[in-house]
């Protein structure tokens, strides 16, 4: 006989700002979402992430634990944040020591199917659909790519 341990979370421990719009289903737990902010359907916001206040956050995002989102931001659909970088070339497997951080600034677009590993993202900076973002953005603008790099004005 096997055992089975199902667990419906939908949305535990949150301290929820004014006037929070959220769309089930989605699992938010153990997180913030401050004033103004709306959270898409099919989305997952773990403990200890951040969502600063008007920020967008749009269906079948994955915002992982060690996240902070600045204010006035949008996160694209199915964007998907990464905090184990397999540094010790596996899964960190209950190793959360050797998670890192991810911090997105203020005024920050995220296109859907971006991948965000652990980066620190200046305020003012858009980043293109599907890309890859795998090292630190200290320069507003816009960002494209795998990975993700400036892409040059006209």
């Amino acid at each position: 006989m096997t055992s089975l341990d199902v667990q419906h979370i939908s949305v535990k421990d949150v301290t929820f700002g004014a006037r929070v719009k959220i769309i089930e289903p989605c699992n938010l737990y153990g997180c913030e979402i401050c004033d103004d902010c709306f959270i898409g359907p099919f989305t997952e916001i773990q403990k200890t992430a951040r969502i600063g206040a008007r920020t967008r956050v749009q269906s079948h995002a994955f915002i992982c634990e060690m996240v902070s989102i600045g204010e006035d931001c949008f996160i694209g659909h199915g964007v998907m944040f990464i905090n184990d970088t397999f540094s010790i070339g596996a899964p960190a497997r209950g190793q959360k020591e050797i998670w890192r951080a991810t911090s997105i600034g203020n005024r920050v677009s995220i296109g859907s199917n971006a991948t965000i590993l652990p980066v620190r993202i200046c305020d003012d900076v858009v980043i293109g659909a599907g890309a890859v973002v795998t090292k630190d953005i200290t320069v507003s603008g816009t960002y494209a790519g795998n990975p993700a790099r400036r892409l040059a004005r006209k």
